[in-house]
């Protein structure tokens, strides 16, 4: 509808800026008010004709075609002025703006809702998120306590009289570990003694041996004898049981 109201109105203003009757379409090389007979110019001749925009003067024939003139009346002045006018632009305008205002309510609407949507689903991930925290925390809380209650356990008489001695299950149960939980890896006893005085400065060789003994006594330890005395590379620590010349110890 907009186009064939701009092709009425470019007829019309044609039509009263040449004095006299045109020929109401373009025939060839000759001009005229519509272009052709087809389409939104068809659409807009018929309304100039049947709303009295325009009038037919006279006819004429050639062959099968007809050829109508025409020429404006006061009604298609009119008609040209209220579209061309300031006051015309000015009533477009405000249409459009009230078209406009009435649209903003319902473009913030939908951003609000758009909005709220996004704030939903952030609430929802973030949710999800702090159930895996938790799931999390719990797992680890449950660990840390499993390995609280796998922390060794001395008898009292034993950790008040050798205090370094759960520090010694403790290297030795790690020691396993990054040996990969291999139950029968044993460690040197100048390995271990070194390890423990970095906690217990003071503790002597003589104490050391004392509290091997007791722990070995207490199932808690394993020691085990040298292969060859010949190839201890550090005899001084060597723990003598009788007999048995211990070098190695064992969870």
């Amino acid at each position: 509808m907009v186009r064939v109201e701009e092709s009425l109105v470019d007829a019309l203003r044609q039509a009263l800026a040449e004095p006299g009757e045109q020929r109401l379409y373009r025939s060839g090389k000759l001009s005229g008010l519509f272009p052709n007979r087809n389409g939104i110019h068809a659409a807009a001749a018929e309304q100039a004709l049947r709303d009295g925009l325009l009038e037919i003067v006279r006819t004429e024939t050639k062959g099968k075609t007809a050829i109508d003139w025409v020429r404006p009346t006061p009604r298609g002045v009119e008609f040209l002025h209220e579209r061309e006018s300031p006051l015309f632009a000015l009533q477009e305008l405000r249409s459009t703006l009230q078209l406009n205002q009435r649209a903003v309510p319902l473009w913030l609407m939908e951003m609000r809702a758009a909005l709220q949507a996004t704030d939903d689903r952030l609430a929802a991930d973030a949710r999800k998120w702090l159930e895996r925290l938790d799931a999390l925390t719990r797992r680890v809380d449950e660990t840390l306590r499993r390995l609280e209650q796998s922390t060794p356990l001395l008898p009292p008489e034993i950790a008040e009289a050798h205090p370094w001695a759960i520090d010694a299950l403790n290297y030795l149960d790690r020691r396993r570990l990054a040996v990969g939980n291999d139950d029968t890896s044993t460690c040197p006893l100048p390995e271990l003694f070194s390890a423990l005085l970095r906690q217990h400065a003071a503790l002597s060789l003589r104490a050391f041996h004392e509290g091997l003994r007791r722990l070995h006594d207490r199932r808690l330890i394993q020691l085990q004898p040298a292969t060859s005395l010949a190839d201890l590379p550090q005899p001084e620590y060597a723990l003598l049981e009788g007999a048995a010349v211990f070098y190695y110890v064992a969870r």
